[in-house]
């Protein structure tokens, strides 16, 4: 809990009020209020203030065809890391619509897969550029997790073997069909979208990469929060390609590897459904 003697120090002091809210398992995070204004605070205890780039970057690109909060301060006090964002207050709205949106992000478009540095974190992402995205996917996505999760026992010889397989697939499949790669927003679950109090949709909390859209979607599909009309807007605005149910497993299993390491054999069982169909 930051202290009064803390949050005086802020850009935007003095504060009205700071009231505790949700803000993902690694910050702490308020509510802060000025006056009319209200901004959300993140908070990394015992980081440095680029602790928090990633983000901004994330933020700053999405914002180039989605309601994302803005930006508004960025530091660090007493040796802990904050980010200030303007306060989306939250609503209702259509699926529809936050389809257009997720279509529209994905039309932002780079000539290369990758992004300008790594994340650091409990699962660490590298982000070195690359030309081909089965390359990028393989060596820097699924290789990554695979050798993690076997050095903390969560892997096994049977899931090595079918895994193998499976990068040989991607890898031939990528080399012989391009792809272009789009701007993602990285961990696109129900948590990590809203609609305003207006009805508008928006993304919020991003892990951006570019690379194919299909490993976007594919988290949509995992736990649950987009419906029928999530899918319909978005092909609304850029049709998926031919084929993407058969390789829609491809990238689920990446986010299933990443919750086997995060939290153990509870997701061993639909890590194996999808090797063993390789």
């Amino acid at each position: 809990m930051v202290s009064n003697t803390w949050l005086a120090q802020l850009p935007i002091a003095p504060v009205d009020t700071a009231t505790p809210v949700s803000g993902g398992d690694i910050n702490e995070a308020y509510r802060l209020t000025k006056g009319s204004d209200t901004y959300f605070l993140l908070v990394q205890p015992h980081r440095e203030a680029v602790f928090y780039q990633h983000e901004i970057d994330g933020l700053n690109l999405l914002g180039q065809a989605a309601l994302v909060p803005q930006v508004i301060a960025n530091g660090q006090i007493d040796g802990d890391a904050y980010l200030i964002l303007s306060w989306l207050e939250s609503g209702s709205g259509s699926q529809r619509d936050l389809g257009h949106l997720v279509a529209h992000v994905h039309q932002v478009h780079n000539d290369q897969f990758g992004f300008a540095h790594n994340v650091d974190g409990k699962l660490p992402k590298i982000n070195t550029w690359q030309d081909n995205w089965g390359e990028f996917y393989v060596y820097q996505r699924l290789d990554v997790l695979a050798k993690r999760a076997s050095e903390h026992g969560l892997w096994s010889p049977d899931r090595q073997t079918h895994l193998d397989h499976l990068r040989t697939i991607i890898l031939d499949f990528y080399h012989q069909n391009k792809t272009e790669a789009s701007l993602l927003h990285g961990d696109l679950w129900a948590g990590n979208y809203m609609f305003t109090a207006d009805g508008k949709p928006a993304l919020i909390d991003p892990d951006v990469v570019y690379g194919d859209r299909e490993f976007d979607l594919a988290m949509t599909t995992i736990f649950g929060g987009f419906d029928a009309d999530f899918y319909a807007g978005y092909n609304e605005v850029y049709p998926v390609k031919p084929g993407f149910n058969d390789r829609l497993p491809w990238y689920q299993l990446y986010y299933l590897m990443a919750h086997l390491n995060l939290f153990g054999e509870t997701y061993g069982g639909a890590v194996d459904r999808i090797l063993r169909a390789y």
